[in-house]
């Protein structure tokens, strides 16, 4: 599905033509993929509820700090924020005999179904009828990968949040809001990888 209007459109009974803000969860990866999300979906007439479930992030430090930045971005701007359990060793599980994959290969592909199967839990559970995520912002996330995921599940809408110059905004509200920027994805792979680069 594409980019849409969020608004239903329903009539009063004294026949005026109302109308409804659409609500949708929307998966926040971290702080600085959320504000450069956001705006889109509030122009789209979006009610918009934030959820962090990313049990992938390790270690545990470095997922509560970026749980403390989107908390700060809630509160700035007013949105309700859910909060997953953090699983790590679930999501170990689900990525086992993947550790040596490349960034963007297959055990980012299990990733997002993992991330956004908890998304759709969510969404479900809080009576939310549509959800997507943050992730499509990045611009070292391949986007196609995230929607095939995504098509996983029913209540999942597709937005390519990197289109519109989203990273370059995303850049500049973090800024703005004074959020931590983290320097790798998230998983210990990410980290790993990331480091051998750098002792290169």
């Amino acid at each position: 599905m594409s980019d849409g209007p969020a608004q239903a459109v329903c009539t009063a009974q004294d026949g005026r033509v109302m109308s409804e803000k659409k609500k949708i969860l929307l998966h926040t990866c971290c702080a600085p993929c959320a504000a450069g999300s956001y705006e889109r979906l509030r122009e789209l007439g979006y009610e918009i509820t934030f959820l962090y479930s990313n049990s992938n992030i390790y270690p545990r430090a470095e997922h509560d700090i970026r749980l403390e930045n989107i908390r700060k971005l809630a509160d700035a701007l007013g949105i309700e924020l859910l909060c997953d359990t953090y699983d790590h060793d679930s999501w170990l599980k689900r990525v086992q005999g993947l550790e040596n994959e490349p960034e963007k290969g297959g055990r980012c592909a299990v990733c997002f179904e993992f991330n956004l199967g908890r998304a759709a839990f969510f969404a479900e559970r809080h009576g939310i009828e549509k959800f997507t995520t943050t992730l499509t912002v990045s611009p070292h996330k391949e986007s196609q990968k995230i929607f095939d995921a995504g098509r996983r599940f029913p209540r999942y809408i597709e937005f390519d949040f990197k289109k519109k110059g989203g990273s370059a905004r995303s850049s500049m509200l973090c800024r703005e809001f004074g959020l931590y920027r983290q320097s790798y994805c998230g998983c210990e792979f990410s980290l790993r990888d990331m480091e051998r680069r750098r002792n290169r």
